[in-house]
């Protein structure tokens, strides 16, 4: 079986590099199963020497100092054994998190966009990891344990005495028939609660991320029926589930254990017949009684075993699967910033073309606009250029360079792209800055900010470049997190300026500001600019129109008033709306 359908060899894969913790975690284990005997041996030694009429204290204390030691020689191991897993796991979890982060660096933009809402990346890098910590952490040393516990007893009691050891044995056969209808259909069961919990959580998520609107427009009864469902609809399945195996599982539970029904008779039996002495009876009668729990303890690990498997072989290969953008590591000479895309198509996976036979030239130090009907692919096409996915056909060259044969780093130091919705990390105004050119003094982000406009209103924070902005700029207007992106911009000083709708959602006392800042942005650059208001692109070297994935034309805005039906109708459309303003 390949590894990628395996995952619990992919999981080995993963824990490779520390490997020998893992193995000194079991050894521990194993010295501490046989520390634990010791206290069954000492405990059917006194029973054999209180048979025998010994009134020597001393002998007992002796037995009773071995089991003293045993007990506390398996609580060491024990813990030492789980001290250098948890070690051994942290440090697993943490290259698991780093391989998942630096995967996230080479997958195409598009399949973070199009990864299902509700956090779900967030959900596999922090709750997902770290949920598979105790299971890793405890499944190591102490299924070693479990599972060596009943082994070491019954190798000693086929030595002793191999129909004793038979004996024990008996109700294992029994109990196992058991244990095969209560796990009859697992795996698909357990998949199935999974979905319910994920859906009932992706149901909680939504209804409190959505509750301002629920609220507003008096839909509380609705929303809060179909998270009331959800959980209904996973508490219902679990119950129902074990009401399914209840009956199996109380049969496990008495049967396994009982193994003195059938030690004892058959015992007796062989003593009366001379066979089996009196020390050897008695110790089989209480090593026995150590063989099925340790067996039942393993059983719990069942459903950590499948969680695992669930995680490992489900989200996190599918993210560590997921197809890279094939990008060298060496980079090229590049010595302007003219872009050509020629035939270029796209399309997602299974889905109709988003582009169809693009063919555009967009020369240095211009100012090219996209514009055209919503979904018609002008994002697309900057996105392209950007490197945020490969086209599905033709390509796109930046000075006479397939952009996939650029290195991904090099392509985005000569890219700013400032959207409609920049992040802002929950950092300094400065360090947010900061991030167009990490190498930055101080003394650069400064004149950064006075270069776009943005100094003077940065001073006026609370703590000045120092003030934290919040969980993605949460402490900030939009206005305010709009202009910090552009002076990150600013300081990046790439040859080509991509603007995605950047003064969308913006207020008309703030787009002037902004407009100002952009003007320093874009000074010199090359520069693609998807606007929705067509007054401020009027200007532009070219304007291209998109519609339905293909260029309908494209010209200066006079040409394309004489030339372009489409571009007519958005213009007087555009007019129109200003007019009613």
């Amino acid at each position: 079986m390949d590894k990628k359908d395996n995952p619990m060899s992919r999981l080995m894969e993963l824990a490779a590099p520390y490997k020998g913790e893992y193995v000194l975690s079991v050894i521990l284990a194993i010295l501490g199963v046989a520390a634990g005997l010791l206290p069954f041996f000492a405990v059917s030694k006194i029973v054999i020497l209180l048979m025998d009429g010994e009134t020597s204290v001393s002998v007992y204390m002796e037995w009773c100092l071995i089991a003293g030691i045993g007990f506390l020689g398996k609580v060491c191991f024990a813990n030492f054994s789980t001290l250098v897993s948890h070690t051994a796991t942290f440090a697993t979890l943490a290259e698991i998190r780093l391989k998942l982060a630096d995967k996230l660096t080479r997958v195409p933009m598009g399949y973070m966009i199009n990864t299902p809402p509700s956090g779900e990346l967030k959900n596999v890098l922090v709750d997902r990891v770290e949920g598979m910590e105790t299971t890793l952490a405890h499944l190591v040393p102490e299924l070693t344990a479990n599972l060596c516990i009943p082994i070491c007893i019954l190798i000693y009691l086929l030595f002793l005495d191999w129909r004793m050891a038979l004996a024990a044995l008996i109700t294992l056969p029994i109990g196992m028939l058991c244990y095969k209808g209560m796990a009859n259909g697992y795996e698909e069961k357990f998949q199935g609660l999974i979905m319910r919990m994920r859906k009932m959580t992706s149901t909680v998520v939504e209804y409190i991320g959505g509750i301002e609107v629920i609220k507003a427009f008096n839909q509380s009864a609705n929303s809060y029926q179909k998270y009331s469902d959800a959980v209904e609809d996973n508490a219902a399945y679990a119950v129902n589930w074990m009401k399914s195996v209840q009956l199996y599982k109380s049969m496990l539970v008495t049967i396994w254990p009982s193994v003195l029904v059938c030690v004892l008779p058959i015992g007796c039996v062989l003593y009366r017949n001379g066979s089996l002495s009196v020390p050897a009876f008695v110790t089989c009668i209480v090593l026995s009684l150590g063989i099925i729990t340790p067996i039942l303890n393993a059983m719990n690990f069942t459903d950590s075993i499948s969680q695992m498997k669930s995680v490992v072989g489900g989200e996190l290969c599918a993210v560590l699967d997921e197809k890279e953008l094939d990008r060298p590591e060496t980079p090229v000479s590049i010595h302007s910033s003219n872009i050509v895309l020629e035939n270029v198509s796209f399309s997602y996976e299974s889905e109709k073309p988003l582009l169809k036979n693009i063919n555009l030239s967009i020369p240095e130090n211009s100012i090219t606009a996209f514009v055209g009907p919503s979904g018609g692919g002008k994002s697309t096409i900057t996105k392209l250029i950007a490197g945020f996915w490969d086209v599905t056909n033709g390509t796109v060259k930046l000075d006479g360079t397939d952009i996939r044969k650029i290195p991904l780093s090099q392509l985005m130091d000569n890219i700013a792209y400032i959207s409609q919705d920049n992040y802002l990390f929950d950092e300094t105004v400065l360090e947010n800055i900061r991030m167009g050119k990490p190498s930055a003094t101080d003394e650069e982000v400064y004149q950064a900010a006075r270069d776009c406009g943005c100094y003077d209103f940065i001073l006026n924070l609370e703590n000045g470049f120092h003030t934290v902005v919040g969980g993605a700029g949460g402490h900030l207007s939009g206005g305010e997190r709009q202009r910090i992106a552009i002076a990150r911009a600013v300081l990046k000083n790439a040859p080509i300026v991509i603007l995605d709708e950047a003064t969308a959602y913006i207020d008309a006392e703030n787009e002037a500001l902004i407009q100002e800042a952009m003007a320093k942005v874009i000074a010199g650059k090359t520069v693609l600019m998807i606007a929705h208001r067509l007054s401020t692109i009027t200007d532009a070297d070219k304007i291209v129109v998109i519609k339905d994935g293909q260029i309908i034309d494209e010209g200066t805005h006079e040409n394309l008033l004489t030339s372009c039906t489409l571009y007519q109708e958005m213009w007087k459309a555009h007019m129109d709306t200003k007019d009613v303003a």
